[in-house]
């Protein structure tokens, strides 16, 4: 049986969320020290952009255990990461609820929303 890759969906248009590793080391200032784990992910959201999908990103920072902490916030990873795509990436202030459910659907193609931290 083969395997379905990416490259053989037809994305256009449609919302993609897509699991990330943007666990990344923050410095004293919140700016990201090591964006190592970004750079991975750059290709296949460099290709689901230019394939016209909604991109909603959702990755975890740290440790939280449920609570909102404001020093593992993914902010910091969402400038950082449309520095390096050269495009505003949309921050969103959850990760669930009926308000981002909104926020998603608004979403025009080949914009790209990250979710506030999952833990």
């Amino acid at each position: 049986m083969a395997k379905i890759n990416l490259r053989d969906l037809n994305i256009a248009g449609k919302r993609v969320l897509v699991r990330v590793d943007f666990n990344v080391p923050l410095d004293g200032n919140q700016q990201v020290s090591d964006d190592t784990r970004i750079l991975a992910a750059l290709p296949t959201i460099d290709f689901l952009i230019s394939q016209g999908a909604v991109v909603v990103l959702m990755s975890h920072l740290g440790r939280p255990k449920g609570r909102r902490i404001a020093e593992m916030s993914l902010a910091p990873v969402s400038r950082r990461l449309a520095e390096l795509l050269g495009k505003p990436v949309c921050m969103a202030t959850d990760c669930i609820g009926k308000e981002i459910s909104n926020q998603v659907r608004k979403l025009k193609p080949s914009q790209i929303m990250l979710l506030e931290n999952l833990r």
